[in-house]
């Protein structure tokens, strides 16, 4: 299917899953379902949390092995400096190397020193190259058993580390650390330059090239600015590397590789902030500005600011009177091909099939249920039909007054669990739908919609 090759005709089998969908492992708790026994084992050992064997000392909770360590009096040699105790004086002695500042491991690359010998042989992976350690799904190599660790949580789709404010979850313990920041106001870095501060170091790193913009190494070739040293190397016009799927060819090698993610949906690229994946780094960069509230591409007219060039690009039309998309139809002429689509369903509605049952018009795909019997669950108080018993039960709730789902921050009760995320934005004054022509933000998508007919008009 994607041409992907792999050492074991085993690796081969589990990774074929991914397109299939087939997950045979599901889990006799929650009924979760993994490709492989390995993604079982481990979203097992959380349901396992809560019965692992605890020792109540002292109304002290303690793990299992730290708690038999105590009682039998092994835990004897305590720090002078932070208190904390261990089962063995070699243990202490490597701890205390930390409060004093000790490194007496050195790296024979680059003379970097470490507290424990055990971290050097760690670190020479990085001038080495070795990866030691492959995902089992999709063969991906890391340099460190962490990094496999968190990566496996992509596959498992777990999200072990919740916010304690709004209930959403992630895949490691740094992403709801620096999610905590969007709750907490917190903003740890800051600009030199102009002070401008940001919740994250990878958001100021990309505000500082703003400022570095005209320090760019460029090169001038015929009057024509390339940004880049790959620019240079394949001749004008020449396209030697092919897609295996669709043959459709590409200058670079690096760009087939990435063009291949459309046809695997894989989505390898996950923002820190949100969790929000992406198949390729530039739209994961493109996204952050939404977070960052960066906007590095500015209107020469009237000097307004934009997140991504294709904004700016639409936006120019408004001061050039530009309108490329036509209506075939009446003629009618838009600046963006979005406003064209939303302009033609017009002419497209009298056009959608549509049944006359009893004088009263519907839609093709509800007629059509209603035809087959589709919508046989009634409501008794109503007669509102519906086509599964579950939105049935969930329209219930309104004529009982029933409200099961409340809002962390101020109690706030609703009928469906998906408006309690929603109103959740209110609090955190999060705004992930943006307009592409005026750049402006909104909390709910029903409100970008209402905002787009300003632009259609």
């Amino acid at each position: 299917m994607c041409k992907k090759v792999f050492t074991s005709k085993g690796y081969l089998k589990v990774h074929s899953r991914l397109h299939t969908g087939e997950k045979p492992f599901a889990c006799n708790i929650c009924s979760e379902a993994y490709p492989q026994r390995l993604q079982l084992v481990r979203h097992l050992n959380l349901h396992e949390k809560e019965k692992s064997l605890i020792y109540n000392l002292g109304n002290k909770v303690l793990s299992k092995e730290t708690g038999f360590k105590m009682l039998l009096g092994e835990r004897s040699f305590a720090c002078a400096f932070c208190k904390k105790t261990f089962p063995a004086k070699s243990k202490l002695e490597v701890h205390l190397r930390r409060h004093r500042g000790e490194k007496p491991f050195a790296c024979v690359v680059c003379n970097k020193a470490f507290t424990i010998k055990a971290d050097v042989a760690t670190h020479l992976r990085t001038h080495t190259k070795e990866k030691p350690f492959s995902c089992d799904v999709c063969s991906k190599e890391f340099s460190h058993r962490s990094g496999l660790k968190k990566h496996s949580r992509i596959h498992t789709k777990q999200k072990p580390f919740e916010c304690h404010v709004c209930k959403k979850g992630f895949s490691t313990k740094g992403n709801l650390k620096v999610h905590l920041r969007l709750h907490t106001g917190e903003k740890p870095y800051s600009c030199n330059i102009c002070s401008k501060a940001y919740p994250q170091k990878m958001h100021l790193e990309a505000h500082l090239s703003l400022h570095a913009k005209e320090k760019y190494l460029a090169c001038y070739i015929n009057n024509k600015i390339i940004s880049s040293k790959s620019s240079l190397k394949t001749p004008e016009g020449e396209k030697p590397f092919f897609c295996v799927i669709c043959n459709k060819a590409f200058t670079l090698k690096t760009d087939v590789k990435t063009h291949l993610q459309m046809h695997t949906r894989e989505k390898s690229f996950s923002c820190d902030v949100c969790n929000k994946v992406f198949s390729h780094k530039s739209s994961l960069n493109t996204h952050l500005h939404a977070h960052t509230r960066q906007k590095p591409f500015e209107c020469h007219v009237c000097k307004k600011g934009f997140s991504t060039k294709g904004n700016l690009k639409v936006h120019l039309r408004l001061h050039t009177g530009e309108k490329p998309f036509s209506c075939n139809m009446c003629s009618k002429a838009y600046t963006q091909k979005m406003q064209l689509e939303a302009h033609l369903s017009l002419h497209a509605k009298e056009k959608s099939l549509a049944f006359n049952i009893s004088n009263k018009a519907f839609s093709s795909k509800s007629s059509y249920k209603t035809l087959k019997g589709g919508k046989q669950f009634s409501c008794l108080i109503c007669k509102k039909a519906f086509s599964v018993k579950a939105k049935l039960k969930t329209h219930l709730r309104r004529h009982a007054g029933e409200k099961p789902f409340a809002c962390v921050i101020c109690n706030k009760a609703f009928t469906l669990k998906t408006y309690v995320k929603t109103h959740l934005r209110t609090h955190t004054r999060e705004k992930p739908f943006s307009c592409d022509l005026c750049n402006k933000v909104f909390s709910y998508k029903s409100s970008l919609n209402t905002h787009v007919r300003v632009h259609t008009r």
